[in-house]
């Protein structure tokens, strides 16, 4: 079930706040009726769509659950640390296999005379972020930085939250253990969180989905005018539509009484790739900072070591994405950048004029889409071809320009979006005494007209999944 969708927006979500707020607030035990609700809501959201994934789902809750148990029986000793090593075998393993099988198997097939059987097992949706949740709770209650939880159906709870069960933020259970036991929505917070879910979506289905239209038009060309339209359009698309959905996650956790934090900080004003990572999908580089990098050593080992943990971290990082060699190229690729940076530019980029460094952060960062969104070393050596001109269309073609004129203003409206521009205006206006009082009677209408401009464009039954529900 989507998000941007009619049956979860005018079906599923209605009926799942209506019952949730019809049950007594209150904490401990007495919250467990709206912990089992949100429950049974967010099965049903994941199996809607996949119903024999979701016993997978649940096994895996269960195991990392079982493990948690052992963890905390022996804490401290051998018993402990073998617990956590089958939690990580569980999780990994079954992430492997769904995942990464038929890409080890097509590779084996490469080598003379081995010709294995490719399974063609359809991917689960939200693995990667479901797996990664629940080993969360095994390597911090292992590090002692969470408590056991040993109820499994809160624990499952904490997993399957639909808000951000199939593409993230990744929630870690300590950052949401205390509201499983104890929260409380005020009108305010409900109004807050319906405002960011409705600016989420209208970002996923009026820009990302309008530039998806724009990147097909743009990737049939063959110019270099239109090679880097194209890399602009596709990095503002996957931008709005993976941010779109974090603020719908978000505005919903918020809504149903749990803070989510932040997964995007407007990556594309930044002014070095660190500072990118910093910005984007934080808490997947967060995660993998928190428990590969630093348990590989970090920087505690010398720069030799911390040159291998990075580019590790990073290779991980782009397999996370996908089962391909793009994926992994597209890892490393931003591996080596960061090591460029860590050990040659980072001073030079602090002296370089703001301009030029933003410049730098933006063509690097276009390239590397080149890398995520091909399938191919003949398509990736084409698209970087025809970013130098190497295509039959030259420059660019008359063809090219009617269609960068025509959609100009989306891709305005997308590249000004992409800024803190329209958020710091709206902090103006509301510390503005003469606006503010306008402002308040007009937000609720804006909201209103922007919900019913979606549900227009989603009126036509036009599928738009989430781009990163492939991964």
């Amino acid at each position: 079930m989507l998000f941007s969708s009619v049956t979860f927006l005018y079906w599923f979500l209605p009926v799942v706040l209506v019952v949730y707020f019809l049950i007594p607030d209150g904490r401990g035990q007495k919250q467990m009726p709206r912990n089992m609700w949100l429950l049974l809501s967010s099965l049903v959201f994941y199996a809607w769509g996949e119903p024999e994934y979701a016993i997978l789902m649940v096994l895996q809750i269960l195991s990392g659950w079982f493990f948690g148990l052992l963890i905390e029986r022996f804490r401290g000793g051998i018993g402990a640390k073998l617990a956590l090593i089958a939690a990580l075998a569980v999780g990994l393993g079954g992430l492997a296999f769904f995942k990464y099988a038929d890409f080890f198997l097509a590779n084996l097939n490469r080598l003379p005379g081995v010709d294995i059987p490719l399974l063609k097992i359809a991917l689960p949706i939200g693995i990667s972020f479901y797996t990664f949740q629940a080993l969360s709770y095994d390597i911090d209650l292992y590090r002692n930085e969470a408590a056991v939880q040993k109820n499994p159906l809160l624990l499952a709870t904490y997993v399957v939250l639909f808000p951000q069960l199939i593409a993230g933020p990744i929630v870690r259970y300590v950052d949401v253990a205390r509201e499983l036991k104890s929260r409380k929505t005020t009108l305010e917070d409900f109004g807050v969180g319906a405002r960011r879910f409705v600016a989420g979506l209208a970002k996923k289905v009026l820009i990302a989905n309008t530039l998806a239209e724009v990147v097909g038009i743009f990737a049939a060309e063959n110019n270099a005018l239109a090679a880097w339209l194209y890399l602009i359009t596709y990095g503002l698309q996957i931008y709005f539509d993976f941010s779109g959905y974090s603020d719908m996650a978000i505005g919903l956790g918020k809504i149903l009484g749990f803070k989510f934090l932040e997964n995007f900080d407007y990556p594309y004003i930044s002014r070095s790739i660190t500072e990118f990572w910093r910005r984007w999908h934080i808490s997947l580089s967060s995660w993998f900072r928190d428990y590969v990098y630093i348990t590989l050593g970090g920087n505690r080992r010398g720069a030799a070591r911390q040159v291998l943990n990075i580019l590790v971290v990073w290779l991980l990082t782009g397999f996370w994405h996908g089962a391909g060699w793009n994926f992994i190229l597209w890892g490393l690729y931003f591996g080596l950048l960061l090591l460029i940076e860590k050990f040659l530019l980072e001073k030079p980029l602090k002296k370089l004029p703001s301009a030029l460094s933003h410049v730098y952060v933006i063509a690097l960062v276009l390239i590397s889409w080149v890398f995520f969104n091909s399938f191919s070393a003949g398509e990736i050596a084409h698209r970087l071809g025809l970013l130098v001109g190497a295509g039959t269309g030259g420059a660019y073609t008359a063809k090219t320009l009617y269609y960068l004129r025509s959609y100009f203003v989306p891709i305005l409206i997308a590249i000004i979006g992409a800024t803190p521009l329209p958020k710091n205006l709206l902090t103006i206006a509301e510390n503005s005494r003469s606006l503010k009082t306008a402002l308040a009677a007009a937000e609720p209408i804006a909201v209103a007209v922007l919900l019913i401009a979606v549900s227009a464009y989603l009126a036509d039954g036009s599928f738009n999944p989430f781009i990163y529900f492939r991964f």
